[in-house]
This record gives structure tokens, sequence and C-alpha cells, in this order.
């Protein structure tokens, strides 16, 4: 009996202040999705890490004139480091025609540059990307060599990027979190107000703490979880529609996002806007009911 009451009152409650309930599931829906899609740029940024550490080669340019004998003393140094992973060798007319590949969009870019334009090089995957120092100090003397680039240092310009636009996601859903929370404390304020003289008749015949609560934060955890569902459905829809379909073309820059990831977000969102809407209502019937 007691059960059916207190769903009855989550019901009714909801309903009674049906737009006030509208702009509380909306901000909780917009904000959980900042916060699932946030998430999901964490773990895909540490995947890319993952990805593109691994791949990381060390470029060692050769100078136009240099000659058979000073690009041997080249190939036999970098083979007989102990830091070296593998090695291969770039002639200019292959560098040419990975330029083409690369920039088959751009013919009149293409056109400007000649085959002799791009230098020769030695391609090195080092065993610890990080010993790139140590493996630029063994052969920087060596004739012939013009530059050493480590990738590494590119991409982690890049990294700083995408680790900005996380902080920045973040941010957006720590304010529409807190827009949310200020929407349902008010929301359930009203809703106590709107019964004050039941709530006062049922501690007068003294009703639980429990019991009067219960109703008023039953109403913040349906629409915290209305709001999860509504931010996942958004979530995996923009996965789909943009990444999967529109945006396909990034997935040769990015990692692909797996449905398995989005999936995990839905018992966080769903558990975040239950347990956080919860606490709010609870701890603005303290204050507000004084029960």
């Amino acid at each position: 009996m007691r059960l059916k009451y207190i769903l009855n009152e989550v019901l009714v409650g909801l309903w009674r202040n049906v737009t006030m309930t509208v702009a509380m599931i909306i901000t909780m829906s917009v904000s959980l999705a900042m916060l699932g899609a946030s998430v999901l740029l964490f773990l895909q940024v540490d995947q890319m890490k993952n990805y593109y550490y691994g791949e990381i080669e060390v470029s060692v340019f050769l100078k136009s004139d240099i000659t058979d004998t000073q690009r041997q003393a080249i190939d036999s140094a970098i083979a007989q480091s102990p830091l070296v992973k593998s090695r291969s060798y770039e002639t200019k007319e292959q560098a040419f025609n990975r330029f083409k590949e690369l920039w088959q969009d751009s013919p009149d870019f293409v056109k400007s540059i000649g085959p002799n334009s791009l230098p020769e090089s030695f391609r090195v995957k080092l065993k610890n990307p990080e010993q790139y120092k140590a493996f630029a100090g063994q052969i920087q003397g060596l004739q012939g060599i013009d530059q050493i680039i480590d990738q590494r240092t590119l991409l982690d310009k890049v990294f700083k990027i995408f680790n900005a636009i996380q902080v920045f996601a973040l941010v957006v859903a720590g304010v529409m979190a807190l827009a949310a929370l200020l929407l349902v404390g008010n929301t359930i304020q009203v809703a106590a107000y709107s019964k004050r003289r039941e709530v006062a008749v049922m501690k007068l015949v003294g009703a639980s703490n429990w019991f009067i609560q219960s109703p008023f934060v039953l109403e913040a955890v349906v629409a915290g979880l209305i709001g999860a569902i509504i931010g996942f459905v958004a979530l995996f829809l923009f996965k789909i529609v943009l990444l999967d379909h529109r945006l396909q073309a990034l997935t040769s820059i990015l990692t692909p996002i797996h449905n398995s990831n989005v999936w995990l977000m839905f018992p966080l969102l769903a558990g975040v806007g239950a347990v956080v809407s919860a606490i709010t209502a609870w701890v603005t019937l303290r204050f507000y009911l004084k029960v």
C-alpha cells in the first residue's frame, strides 16, 4: 500500500510541475551527454596515444650532396644501434610518390614540387620512443645528415590540443550539471511547497522522514534517469550519424570509437543522473522541510 502511494505521488508530482520537470530533464540530458562525450574523448585520446606512439618513427633526412660512402656509414650506424627496432630507407622518388598520394586532392600544390625537391631519408622505429635523444646523439655527428626529426614532438602538440578540448568539454559538462542541480532543487522545492499541508498532516500523524521524503526523492531520480536515457541516445546518434558516416574521413586520423565504449556510457550516465538527483533532492528537502 505504501509503495503504491509513493509511486502514485511520484507520477502526480512529475505531472503537476510538468514545465519545470521538462526543463530539468532537458538540462540533465544535455549535461549528461556532455559528460559522456568528455569521458569518451578521454578514452579516445588514451587509445590514440597508445596507437600513434607505437607507430612513431624518427626521420633522418640526408643532404642532397651525400655520397654513397656517407650513406652506407649512416645505414651501418643505425643498424648497429641497440636502440633501433627497425629501419627503412626512402629514396627521393619514393618520398615524392608518397607526397603525391598524400596531397592528391591538391594537384596544383603537387605540380609546384619536383621529384628532386624532397630529400632521401632513413625512417627509424625505436624500441623505446623515449630514447630519441640517446639515438640522435649516436648519429648526430655523421657526415651527410641534414636533419633528425622525432615525430613524437609533433604528436605531443596534437595531443595537447585534444587535451584542451577534453578539459573544455568537462568544464561545459560541469556548468550544465550545476544548472541541472539548481533546477532539480528548485523543482523539488516547488513540489514540496505545493504539498506543504499534506506534509504537515503526515508529520502530525507520526509519518517517518523516509516516508515523507521518498516521493520527492524518487521524483528527482525518475527525472534524472529519463535525462540520462535521452543524453545517451543523443550521444549514440551523434556517433552513428556523424562519426560513422558524415565524418568518416576522420578515421584516417582518429582511431575509431567502438560501440562497446559508447554502451559503457549508459550505466555511467544513468548512475550519475540518479545518484546526483537523489542527493540534491534529499539535501533540498532537509533544508526546506526540516524533517
